[in-house]
């Protein structure tokens, strides 16, 4: 074990034999740095691996602490059991009317599809600019508008390699955000008419592409633990001839699922046989909570069917909007359709990405936002547990930074999301992540916003107005929606 994980190791022994109480505080860094003769930086590292284990807790300007005695947390949700049938797809007006307030800075942003920004090294990136506009060659304005900037390419390419996906950086596109590069591989591969497969639920952008594309969608059962049920997608493709399979395989927004190597090998060959194209939304993996990356589906791609979008928006640089796509037999056709929509991603944030990706920076930041995340995640798992009312479920995601609670069918999400952001909370009812409007019962959280007393307290209203609109609900209510 390296050196902050035998401190980690010796501190949970302690609280697990209870010669550290719930509640009794740390030493702090400075004192295990004079006593211990170890670096700050070891310190740091084992008590961020202790809180994203949920055994300490972090207290503003006060230091750290053994975590109080733990709730015990909400079961997790069963698998959705969607209607088999392809439905047109019209929830953007629902869409825009909920997510409307999440961006006001005065509003607890657990509605929001982003993490905290302070939680990016933003001065490192903003030197990298700086840099990269001194060093531009007014050439690579015009040379790599194409498929993008060059290096940044190999560097993606680099990245592929490390998990186990030998990726030409020739056929790697650039796009402005992975929902661009998500786009322009479903334009490539669909007409209008078509239908498409979707997990259920399914991330709102997902309906609206479909929406606008004026495509058809099937949503298919969808665990929260592992992903589509490979049996019920072996059945639609037989009745509904889809063509096109849009999946999030790993940290799947809203529910966070994870599909095994094992499954994705058989998702891959199931979709091969039928020579269905695979959009693989993969904007997630990098933030997983275990000791490696989950494996992507396009490592088991042979027939070039796979196309795999991601992005750095949800990792590193949210405003800079700077995502790709590798599309397989299809790489020519998303390059095109790249080109006669928006040219270009802006070239001096690609060569600012690929310096500081260059520089090794990005693993070092992405090893501390995955501490982070967990540990944000253990708290509001705790905080749910004690404020929601009897009979929530909730996931357990092992990365990503949502939640997804199915609460008390009688529990409106429309009228919660009402009632919430009345009291300056916002959150993403369930409805907007079905075709059919589904999922009234249900709730996407987001924990990827540092923890504070504040965010505590919504927890608590979010809860009180969920039991209040249980004990309120008509009888009419309680019926309607579908389960997660």
């Amino acid at each position: 074990m390296k050196r902050y994980e035998e401190l980690a190791e010796e501190i949970a022994a302690m609280i697990g034999t209870r010669l550290l109480l719930p509640g009794e505080k740390l030493p702090s860094v400075r004192q295990q740095h004079a006593r211990r003769a170890i670096s700050p930086s070891t310190v740091f590292q084992a008590y961020y691996l202790l809180e994203a284990r949920g055994m300490i807790v972090s207290r503003p300007r006060s230091g750290y602490y053994v975590a109080p005695q733990r709730a015990a947390l909400a079961p997790e949700p069963d698998s959705s059991r969607p209607v088999d049938a392809s439905t047109s797809v019209d929830v953007s007006d629902l869409v825009f009317e909920v997510l409307g307030a999440v961006g006001a800075r005065d509003i607890v942003p657990f509605g929001s599809a982003f993490p905290s920004p302070h939680l990016f090294p933003m001065a490192r990136l903003a030197r990298a600019v700086s840099a990269s506009m001194r060093r531009l060659d007014p050439w690579s304005t015009v040379t790599d508008l194409s498929l993008g900037n060059a290096e940044l390419r190999r560097q993606i390419a680099l990245r592929y390699q490390l998990d186990g996906v030998l990726v030409s950086s020739e056929d790697i596109v650039i796009t402005n955000g992975a929902l661009e590069a998500l786009n322009l591989c479903l334009q490539a591969v669909t007409r209008p008419g078509d239908t498409v497969l979707i997990e259920s639920p399914s991330f709102y952008a997902c309906l609206q592409a479909l929406e606008r594309l004026e495509l058809k969608a099937v949503e298919i059962a969808t665990s929260p633990r592992d992903g589509v049920d490979l049996v019920a997608l072996e059945e639609v493709l037989q009745r509904h001839q889809p063509k096109a399979c849009w999946l999030m395989t790993s940290f799947q927004n809203p529910l966070g699922s994870l599909m095994p190597p094992e499954k994705k090998r058989a998702l891959v060959a199931l979709l091969a046989r039928h020579g269905v194209p695979l959009i693989e939304d993969d904007v997630y993996g990098e933030l997983y909570f275990g000791k490696q990356r989950p494996g992507l589906a396009k490592s088991h791609d042979s027939a070039g069917l796979v196309m795999h979008c991601s992005s750095f928006s949800k990792t590193l640089a949210p405003g800079f909007r700077l995502g790709w796509a590798v599309a397989g037999r299809h790489a020519r056709q998303v390059e095109r359709l790249k080109l006669t929509t928006s040219l270009s991603a802006p070239i001096p944030l690609q060569m600012a990405l690929a310096d500081y990706l260059a520089q090794g920076g990005y693993d070092r930041h992405l090893r501390q936002l995955r501490l982070t995340l967990a540990a944000q995640q253990n708290t509001m798992l705790q905080a749910i547990a004690v404020h929601f009312p009897p009979g929530t479920r909730v996931t357990r995601p092992q990365g990503g930074y949502f939640v997804w609670v199915e609460m008390p069918a009688d529990v409106d999400a429309l009228a919660l999301h009402r009632s919430a952001l009345a009291a300056g909370i916002s959150i993403a009812p369930g409805p907007i992540f079905s075709a059919t409007r589904a999922f009234r019962h249900c709730i996407r959280l987001n924990y990827g916003h540092p923890w504070t007393p504040q965010l505590e307290a919504a927890i608590a209203t979010l809860g009180r107005l969920a039991r209040q609109g249980a004990a309120l609900a008509a009888p009419a209510q309680s019926r309607q929606g579908g389960g997660a």
